[in-house]
């Protein structure tokens, strides 16, 4: 497949379009390599991910996060230059569907809300939510652009909330988590109601969405990077799960959703570790 061709398969879901203007997505690394036999798919293009990358025959990577958020010269030897490096000699491209990614509510993103079973928030006239699973694309946080989705116009942003189709106490919310987050240490600020319904969702740094959250009547908001000061003034309880755990597990069905759409192109999918290991062994 031309790379310009599985270029454009990626930005059907992770469109430009919708992306943060202080983002970096796109192009990370250009290459004149015009035939892609083998995509690699990680959350971040560190040296380890590009090395493996590379020895499994990739001829493109595509990253999460983007290489650098500020242009600079490869003036030191840090990871920066020797990602260059491992790229220039192999005559490699590399790809970031960052925010262009996380702001597409019926893509990858939406991963914890699909298991959850989260519906889009009822009209102003209706008080009850779908059976099961969402048709349409969640209500988002806030809004960054639109795209086309299944043939209308679907509002995108970050961050997404819905309804479970039947409250959960917190101790069945914390089983059904235990069971998609495995090795994260999650980490509650406040107090959760005893019954939950509706829960926001945003992974990365999201907490600066937790007004957006609770004005949207949010039980709860899921995210990562939860900083001490900002704890102090969430208006809702706040579930730190980790920056990695939401994110790795998106880039995996990412590729997953890439590998049925680029059927020409050999898909893998480069798993990390959370560098955030946890110091004391769980009981």
């Amino acid at each position: 497949m031309k790379q310009s061709e599985l270029i454009r398969i990626i930005e059907r879901t992770a469109p430009l379009g919708i992306a943060a203007p202080w983002d970096k997505s796109g192009v990370q690394v250009a290459s004149a390599r015009e035939d892609i036999h083998t995509l690699a798919v990680c959350l971040d293009p560190t040296p380890e991910s590009i090395r493996i990358a590379l020895s499994e025959g990739a001829d493109m990577v595509l990253a999460h996060h983007p290489l650098t958020m500020e242009s600079r010269f490869p003036d030191r030897l840090d990871s920066y230059h020797d990602v260059l490096s491992l790229l220039f000699r192999a005559d490699v491209p590399l790809y970031s569907a960052h925010t262009s990614l996380d702001a597409n509510p019926s893509g990858p993103v939406s991963w914890l809300a699909e298991e959850l079973g989260l519906c889009p928030l009822p009209a102003p006239d209706e008080d009850s939510c779908c059976e099961s699973g969402f048709a349409a694309p969640l209500t988002v946080l806030e809004r960054t652009g639109t795209m086309d989705w299944n043939g209308a116009s679907c509002v995108c942003g970050f961050g997404v909330v819905g309804d479970c189709a039947v409250a959960v106490t917190p101790d069945e919310l914390k089983k059904m988590l235990a069971l998609w987050l495995v090795g994260s240490c999650p980490r509650l600020v406040g107090t959760l109601p005893e019954r939950i319904r509706r829960i926001a969702i945003c992974p990365g740094s999201g907490s600066s969405l937790a007004p957006e959250a609770a004005a949207a009547g949010a039980d709860l908001l899921i995210t990562g990077d939860v900083k001490y000061h900002a704890a102090l003034e969430f208006p809702l309880p706040v579930l730190d799960v980790g920056h990695f755990s939401l994110e790795e597990e998106m880039m995996r069905r990412f590729a997953l959703q890439l590998k049925e759409q680029a059927s020409d192109v050999a898909v893998q999918f480069v798993p990390a570790q959370d560098p955030l290991a946890p110091f004391f062994p769980s009981h």
